[in-house]
């Protein structure tokens, strides 16, 4: 299917949305899959809500998330003129027509409606009462919109995830393609750049399932080809109403910033409401996703995000990457500290285990580059307990001086200590580990000790006795 064609055209009112983008990686994926082209569209045409710099902020974030458009940039705002042309086309061949209403009759009208019980206002129009006075009116220079007639035998089409939708008759209304300032509306003007860019298949959200009869309309009506439509399910926030910041992270850019991996991020998004339909399988390359992307894969209900599972994914996805990309990652993650790239070299394979974020080495396991300031109080209430242990403790590092700092060497040391005093290994692998951390979680002991080295594990040991024998 090399003549498919898809889009993803956002609007720069806002950042890019994590639901967004998924919607452009669903677009993404079926052009890679199916050999067609991907194209971006920006959709600027609203001067009052449309911010420049935010679209620059929705392009910086594809292209982080390697989603670049297959030819340059479209924004809709240069095609103003083809707009208008197109909707005074739709008059001339009767399908459109000059609406005179004020925004004063038209909340009239709504009233009347509610007043009626109806559960909408949906605006319709005589056409011959309405083409009657609209030479003279124009003549006069009076303001007017331009509205297109909605069809009244309604509109069907198949969707590409839902199967089969109906709009009847009277579910319609007549929409205004041209405001009376001569701006174009988001119908007339998406209709128009799909046309002109040869849009093969629109995928899209749930939420433009209701645009979809109005913009068919529009096609049939110039004699269009009308392109393949799909709608995809909205992603829900833990509270299963729509994903906001007010739930969480919801833009692409807050999830980069925290550290996120780009294609940790697209693995878990694609599968947000898409299914590879072949066993429990979470984790792909993109170049895998491709291989198995299908439109028959989307599911027809919102699917929630759950951030703890894109750690999890983010976590494996980190540890696939090569000791080398491992630590440019961490090195452009680590903020204020001064660590090097050696130091970084040397404790990735004893953290690689526990990290999901570069806070968690950075924040949570931070001991690895400073020394604790402080220690866990209820590590310290059950493991130096009694003035035995300090005693003990005391007396290994006197051994630590002179031992070979191997895990291998410094856990035989420990062992016959213990052995000799007749206390379980954990009674000073514990204490030890407090020195070494504040924490009483951390990777493992010996291993750790030879990260740290004779200097540092001494030093950090002989402060913690000095605060616990001074107390």
């Amino acid at each position: 299917m090399t003549d498919l064609r898809v889009r993803f055209a956002p609007s720069p009112t806002g950042y890019l949305h994590v639901g967004g983008a998924r919607t452009a990686i669903f677009n993404w994926l079926y052009a890679r899959a199916c050999g067609g082209t991907f194209v971006v569209r920006i959709e600027d045409t609203d001067p009052q809500r449309s911010r420049g710099e935010l679209a620059q902020v929705i392009l910086d974030g594809l292209k982080w998330l390697g989603l670049e458009s297959d030819e340059e940039i479209v924004y809709q705002s240069d095609h103003k003129e083809r707009f208008v042309e197109v909707a005074h086309e739709l008059v001339r061949r009767g399908f459109a027509y000059h609406d005179f209403t004020t925004v004063e009759e038209l909340e009239q009208m709504r009233k009347d409606s509610q007043a009626r019980g109806e559960a909408s206002f949906r605006f319709k129009a005589d056409l011959a009462t309405v083409r009657e006075d609209a030479d003279l009116r124009l003549k006069n220079g009076d303001p007017c919109a331009i509205r297109f007639s909605a069809p009244p035998d309604g509109i069907a089409w198949n969707d590409l995830v839902h199967g089969p939708v109906e709009y009847k008759g009277d579910e319609l209304e007549d929409f205004v393609l041209l405001r009376s300032d001569g701006s174009p509306t988001y119908h007339l003007s998406v209709v128009c750049d799909d046309h002109d860019m040869r849009i093969s298949h629109i995928l899209r959200g749930d939420d433009h399932i209701s645009n979809t009869p109005k913009q068919i309309a529009l096609y049939r009506a110039m004699e269009w080809e009308v392109p393949q439509f799909g709608h995809v399910p909205l992603i829900l926030g833990p509270d299963r109403k729509r994903l906001s910041k007010r739930t969480g992270a919801a833009s692409v850019g807050e999830f980069q910033q925290k550290g996120f991996l780009p294609q940790a991020l697209f693995n878990f998004l694609t599968l947000l409401g898409w299914s590879p339909g072949k066993g429990d399988r979470e984790l792909f390359s993109r170049e895998e996703l491709i291989e198995v992307f299908t439109l028959d894969g989307i599911q027809t209900k919102s699917a929630v995000f759950d951030e703890a599972k894109l750690e999890w994914m983010n976590g494996e996805h980190i540890r696939m990457l090569s000791d080398d990309d491992a630590v440019s990652y961490l090195r452009e993650h680590s903020g204020p500290l001064s660590v090097s790239d050696s130091t970084l070299r040397s404790a990735w394979p004893l953290v690689k285990p526990r990290i999901r974020l570069p806070k968690d080495l950075f924040e949570d396991q931070n001991y690895v580059f400073t020394d604790p300031l402080d220690y866990d109080p209820k590590g310290v209430e059950k493991h130096l307990a009694t003035p035995e242990i300090l005693k003990h403790l005391s007396s290994f590092a006197a051994d630590l001086e002179t031992v070979t700092f191997s895990p291998e060497s410094l856990e035989e040391k420990l062992r016959a200590r213990c052995d000799e005093w007749e206390i379980k290994a954990g009674q000073l692998i514990h204490p030890i580990r407090l020195a070494l951390t504040g924490k009483t979680v951390s990777p493992g002991l010996f291993e750790m000790m030879e990260l740290l080295g004779r200097e540092t594990v001494l030093r950090r040991i002989n402060r913690l006795l000095k605060v616990h024998l001074a107390s």
